[in-house]
């Protein structure tokens, strides 16, 4: 199967600063893919260099397996629609005559699939109530159907959900993931990691201008270690049978600590017990996406 992108060794300078750093990734069809970086660290650069906004410095991409300086990339382009940085819209205008303009500026003749789109993203009851009133979450999904417009397979989302209530993230997130049944590959720039490993089936974490790694979803969570968080009265002792037992573990404060991977609970109790150690409280859960990212990384270079 051709892959939706490919980049090799991708390239961007502005005089003397490199953004991009011989950047390699590629994202398989019907992949929910979320790139993870801190800003200023790419994301948008890179995006606007797939949309053909912008051209590389050195490097090449491919769309569908079509490099990106050949004739047929226009073609290919027609299958993306992308949504960089905020959408652009007309404030004075109804979500409708949003749409119509949309449709005219890319020559679609036909306006039949305006209420379609406008069902599809929950905004078939706003009649003419003009954008400039709408919430930021219903300008992000008149924003996402503009960008649907074209009837791509490939959609582009530079931080849909940044600035959203609680409620505006949980219909975005419900309509990336309606719009995913349907077929279509999505690229999701995000810092917002808690939102993003509820919908992302593949991860590209970019740092200092080149993705450091990228990984599916399924193989990210067999990757993130099980933790329990033990408080004890004997932190010397507990940590003496820690290290004999060659458990993993982290040392929080002097009563608590950080146990890792797959441990017999019980067993554990009463071994420790026998050396006058007492657990006095556990508290069990799985590592989360942005402790991956932050370890991945360096806590050093997080902010």
């Amino acid at each position: 199967m051709i892959n939706v992108l490919e980049t090799h060794n991708i390239e961007k300078k502005y005089k003397n600063t490199s953004v991009l750093k011989n950047l390699n990734m590629s994202i398989k069809k019907g992949a929910i893919y979320g790139l993870i970086g801190k800003n200023g660290s790419g994301k948008t650069t890179l995006i606007r260099i797939i949309t053909g906004l912008q051209s590389p410095t050195g490097g090449t991409y491919s769309l569908y397996g079509v490099p990106y300086n050949d004739n047929e990339i226009l073609d290919m382009r027609t299958r993306i629609g992308a949504i960089v940085e905020t959408p652009s819209l007309y404030g004075n205008m109804s979500a409708k005559d949003n749409l119509i303009v949309q449709f005219k500026n890319i020559g679609i003749p036909s306006l039949d699939k305006i209420n379609y789109l406008l069902k599809l993203v929950g905004l078939k009851n706003v009649g003419s109530k003009k954008v400039k009133y709408f919430s930021l979450g219903m300008k992000q999904r008149l924003g996402i159907a503009i960008a649907l417009s074209s009837s791509p397979d490939f959609l582009i989302l530079d931080e849909p959900i940044n600035g959203l209530d609680p409620e505006g993230i949980i219909e975005i997130r419900e309509l990336i993931l309606n719009l995913n049944k349907n077929g279509i590959t999505i690229l999701i720039s995000s810092h917002y990691l808690d939102e993003l490993s509820k919908i992302a089936t593949h991860y590209g974490f970019l740092n200092d201008g080149k993705i450091i790694n990228e990984i599916s979803a399924d193989e990210l969570n067999k990757k993130m270690r099980k933790k329990m968080i033990i408080k004890v009265n004997n932190l010397k002792e507990a940590v003496k049978y820690f290290e004999i037992k060659n458990i993993s573990y982290e040392v929080i404060d002097n009563f608590n600590i950080n146990v890792y991977g797959e441990v017999n609970i019980s067993k554990m109790v009463m071994d420790l017990s026998k050396k006058k150690c007492i657990i006095e409280k556990i508290h069990e859960s799985n590592e989360t996406l942005e402790n991956y990212y932050i370890n991945l990384i360096g806590s050093g270079n997080y902010d």
